[in-house]
């Protein structure tokens, strides 16, 4: 192996695993990225490899969830993988800048884009946004007369959904990993062209090995696809060391699936042997109607150590029109010499569309032996004020009860653990009598103690914020409620964790043009973690078209599932802190042309207690081992 290669092997020799664009497949957890294909033992060959500036200049421009203009090199990712691409086929590899010193070239590959295209749909707000890359070129290998031995179209078409960056203030998407995959699903179709136009097709490895270098033969070739491996002989079927359990989850939560509604799914596999199982898959059968709908019925399953687990999805959405049914889909997962694991079986109900699935205010369907017994949720709403010269919250009353369903439903909080106080029944001594009577005999050293308040808060010239209650009124302060009389109140409770969420307008108590404008003062110190729904002073958006606060509205919709950016069912505070973030300051740009940007304080890190805390996990349909 030359230098060269030595070194481009490095580059890509960390443990990757197949990931299939187009066919559906998400890979979560520890499920890892593409990698080459096994290519067999490089040619006894030298290639000159011509890389075009077209190639080689490739940039894609997008915008990121905060409206920057930000550019990806694709050329010198590409230039990279098709140098290690030739390294795997040829023994040696000239090209511009590099490759083996001196040598004569046998070969000459080129390739020649033809057209591209690169895009974000950042207008699909249920999951992580959909990316799409598109490769268009053509490869042609000519022999050392000059003499085209194949001229072959070389396509690559991969899409899949790139989550936000989990940690504040970053507006940007995980791209690279999906690009990455990209150029690798490209220079390996190259790759496997150039080996067919040299016969490689044809020639046994041993008889290969045993040629001289000087007893070459090229043989043009037809252009052609690239002839694919044969499948493995079936063995009988025997127990496997494999364990899996298989889940369906709909995008509603709600347990029923509905037409056009995207349903997914998820299969975690582990291994409970003590060798590593390099070849196995997890398939699909069962109602023909539903199965069809997914592009691929077979996914194949990384190498999997000994302990280790890895988890895929099947991802599909079902056509608008569909008929009431009852549906099973049968999950398998077999190795590559037959051996089976117990299958599974999906019990469904399809019926079609009702409320949309976009709809935010279907509640979704609680979660089976989920339970939160020392979780407490404050949940106080108050769209309407006795003093009249207050600005109605036209959603706030209706947003404090929808938090409150969406954590008994999927937060596991029992309806004796959730206090809801609306309007007229927010009085501030009904905010005293939840805090200080009602919450502290019921603390524990496992209590959480989560606070919701969607309405008004006013800041003093010092900074102080003064939360807004029924009948508040800036005329008389002492009718507000102070931010630190609350957060003196959760201090006291001495609970594991406390959490204010914020969703409202927030303005100054005496608007004085003159007066030196001083920031609301929201970082008051103690271990409560803040999400607050726009820094400053904001009108707090609200949303007409979902009848919510936008901030409440991206909240929702993060605790039901959009929130869960490792997909392992589970919506963590610092998962939903993030989303939160970046939604609403992409929406309020783009739908509202506005900016409203929330903020978390303390910032929450990747690692900290508060991040990990599980506040949602997301309703399934769990499958059953079949006999």
């Amino acid at each position: 192996m030359t230098p060269s290669n030595t070194t481009a092997n490095k580059r890509w020799r960390a443990p990757l695993a197949l990931v299939a664009g187009l066919t559906g497949l998400i890979l979560v957890g520890c499920a890892s990225r593409l990698e080459f294909p096994p290519m067999g033992e490089p040619l006894p060959l030298t290639a000159k490899l011509e890389i075009p500036a077209s190639i080689k200049t490739l940039s894609a421009d997008y915008t990121d969830s905060c409206g920057h203009l930000m550019q990806i090199p694709i050329g010198s990712r590409l230039e990279e993988a098709l140098v290690e691409g030739a390294f795997r086929t040829f023994k040696k590899v000239v090209y511009e800048g590099g490759g083996t010193k001196d040598a004569t070239p046998d070969l000459l590959v080129r390739v020649d884009l033809v057209n591209w295209s690169f895009s974000i749909d950042k207008e699909y707000l249920y999951d992580r946004a959909p990316a799409k890359l598109q490769l268009h070129a053509m490869a042609r290998v000519y022999n050392d007369k000059g003499e085209l031995l194949r001229e072959t179209e070389i396509k690559t078409a991969r899409q899949e959904r790139v989550r936000l960056e989990p940690v504040q203030k970053n507006c940007d998407y995980i791209i690279d990993p999906f690009i990455q995959d990209s150029v690798v699903d490209f220079a390996s179709k190259v790759a496997m062209d150039a080996r067919l136009a040299s016969g490689a097709q044809t020639a046994p490895i041993a008889a290969r090995a045993a040629t001289p270098p000087t007893a070459k033969t090229l043989v043009p070739v037809t252009p052609g696809p690239a002839a694919s491996p044969s499948a493995p002989t079936p063995a009988s079927s025997t127990s496997s060391s494999l364990r899996f359990k298989a889940m369906v989850l709909d995008e509603n939560s709600n347990l029923i699936l509905e037409g056009g509604e995207r349903v997914r799914v998820r299969v975690d596999v582990v291994n409970t042997g003590a060798t590593a199982i390099q070849n196995a898959s997890a398939s699909l059968t069962g109602t023909q109607s539903v199965v069809g709908q997914f592009p691929s019925a077979t996914l194949s399953i990384p190498p999997i150590q000994p302990g280790e687990t890895k988890s895929l999805e099947f991802v599909a959405t079902l056509p608008p029109t569909v008929q009431s049914q009852k549906a099973e889909l049968h999950v398998a997962v077999t190795e590559g010499g037959g051996a089976a694991a117990p299958s599974q079986t999906l019990a469904l109900t399809i019926q079609p569309t009702g409320i949309q699935s976009d709809d935010v205010d279907q509640i979704p369907a609680p979660v089976a032996h989920f339970r939160r017994p020392h979780t407490y949720l404050l949940s106080i709403g108050i769209g309407s004020y006795r003093d009249t010269q207050l600005l109605p919250r036209k959603y706030a009353s209706l947003d404090a009860e929808m938090v409150a369903n969406y954590f008994q439903s999927l937060g596991g909080v029992p309806a004796s653990n959730v206090r809801l106080l609306q309007d007229w029944k927010a009085l501030r001594p009904d905010i005293d009598e939840a805090l200080l009577d009602w919450l502290p005999p019921r603390m524990n050293k496992d209590a959480v103690v989560i606070v919701y308040f969607a309405g008004q808060a006013i800041v003093t010239p010092t900074g102080e914020v003064l939360l807004v209650p029924y009948e508040g009124s800036p005329s008389s302060t002492t009718r507000l409620y102070p931010l630190k009389d609350l957060e003196s109140a959760l201090a006291r409770l001495k609970a594991k964790q406390t959490i204010l969420l914020f969703d409202g307008m927030v303005s100054r108590l005496h608007s004085d043009p003159k007066a030196k404008s001083v920031a609301p003062r929201w970082e008051t110190g103690g271990a409560t973690v803040r999400v607050i729904g726009g820094e400053g002073y904001a009108k707090g958006i609200e949303d007409d078209k979902h009848r919510h606060g936008l901030f409440t509205y991206y909240l929702l919709r993060g605790l039901r599932g959009d929130a869960d950016t490792n997909r392992d069912g589970e919506v963590t505070l610092g998962e939903l802190a993030a989303y939160v973030s970046q939604k609403v300051s992409w929406a309020s740009k783009t739908h509202f042309n506005s900016d409203q940007h929330p903020h978390v304080w303390p910032v929450l890190k990747s690692g900290d207690k508060s991040s990990s805390l599980v506040l949602t996990k997301l309703a399934a349909i769990t499958g059953s081992e079949t006999p």
